[in-house]
């Protein structure tokens, strides 16, 4: 039992705070610059959708004001079986540039953002979603890094809106994500890119119609590194996108990211082979594999933990402070809205929300669940 709660807070550990730990310190004695510059290619801003009338009129107006040369960019629009008046809304602004794809009937958004990729006259896709807004300067600021031809895949800077002035728990968690993808960036690449504003080249992009549980962030990353490129974060090029207005949306949204991750990440198990890929298949394993292996760690610990608090007043302290730190996050779970809890509790909240949502993914994902299709999450007056 001693062995197995060494082992479960080592790894534990090591999975939120080592591996971060590891890079800082990788990140003093080795550097990779990126190479920006302004560079000007062409370039398609692609956005899949469906049933978005209420959001995609604002999310249109936000895409006609960043700023890049309008002779060098396409917005290409993908509904994917959109049976509101999203395409109504979408014909309205035909005029000013912006290009519909219809997709008769239902696919999913990996098909979507696949025909988009074929009917795409860029050399560089952007993917965004319709609850990120992004900044004027940000389209750019994500281009110029594509001016170092080693870059294959950038991802943006991701800023979460919390509702009413509250630091939620995924505030916390992006800001956290936004720490580790920028210290990955500086010693190598990225493991996973924002799938709410990413860009990418148009030959990493080639194969996304291919597979229809293909996760585009994540796939792109892939894809750059497996044929030597490397996938960055740019903390210039910034997307804002508001939290989600109901904790059950979160929980949903996280078992359906970690279904579709280990999708992803278990058809290319030769990444983590270190002979060939060298860093990055550390990445891969501890940003990914480690981090979804927590909960079972953390499982480990508390039984560990019982048993040995009936020898030990120390171990018994450490039972005594898990339980706590549950109860705490569950009680805040049972707040009916975000707007209820304290910024003090969304930490262990957030915590307990996220592994039990990895717990129930992994079971799902064994059980063959597949994810390519689902409704959009509501976040504060968007959705995603």
């Amino acid at each position: 039992m001693k062995a197995l709660f060494v082992i479960s807070i080592f790894f534990i550990f090591y999975a939120y705070l080592g591996y971060p730990l590891s890079l800082f310190l990788l990140s003093l004695i080795y550097k990779k610059r990126v190479y920006k510059n302004a560079v000007h290619p062409n370039t398609t801003l692609i956005v899949a959708v469906y049933n978005e009338e209420m959001n995609i009129r604002r999310k249109i107006e936000n895409m006609l004001q960043v700023q890049y040369p309008k002779e060098k960019l396409q917005i290409l629009i993908v509904s994917d079986g959109s049976t509101d008046r999203t395409n109504e809304i979408i014909k309205t602004y035909e005029d000013l540039g912006v290009e519909l794809l219809m997709i008769p009937e239902r696919k999913g958004k990996n098909e979507a953002q696949g025909r988009a990729v074929e009917r795409s006259k860029g050399d560089i896709l952007v993917f965004t979603d319709t609850a990120t807004m992004i900044e004027p300067n940000g389209l750019k600021e994500i281009i110029y890094n594509f001016a170092d031809p080693r870059i294959g895949c950038v991802s943006s800077e991701d800023r979460l809106i919390s509702q009413n002035g509250k630091v939620s728990g995924e505030n916390y968690y992006v800001r956290y994500e936004m720490i580790l993808r920028n210290l990955e960036s500086k010693i190598n690449s990225i493991v996973g890119a924002s799938g709410s504003f990413f860009a990418a080249r148009k030959e990493v992009c080639s194969d996304f119609i291919k597979d229809p549980h293909t996760v585009s962030d994540f796939k792109a990353v892939l894809n750059s590194v497996k044929i030597g490129l490397r996938a960055v974060n740019d903390p210039l090029a910034v997307g804002h996108y508001e939290d989600l207005l109901q904790k059950n949306d979160e929980y949903r949204r996280k078992i359906r990211t970690v279904i579709r991750g280990l999708t992803e990440f278990f058809h290319h198990p030769e990444l983590l082979n270190i002979f060939r890929y060298g860093l990055f298949s550390y990445q891969y394993f501890c940003h990914k594999l480690l981090r979804w292996l927590a909960p079972f760690f953390l499982c480990s610990l508390f039984i560990s933990s019982i048993f040995l608090s009936m020898h030990n007043i120390i171990f018994h302290i450490l039972l005594i402070c898990q339980i706590v730190f549950y109860c705490v996050g569950l009680f805040s779970l049972k707040l009916r809205d975000r707007t209820a809890s304290s910024s003090l509790i969304n930490v262990p909240e957030y915590f307990v929300l996220s592994n039990a949502a990895i717990m129930l993914a992994w079971w799902r994902y064994f059980k063959g669940d597949r994810i390519s299709k689902w409704d959009p999450s509501r976040r504060g007056g968007s959705a995603q």
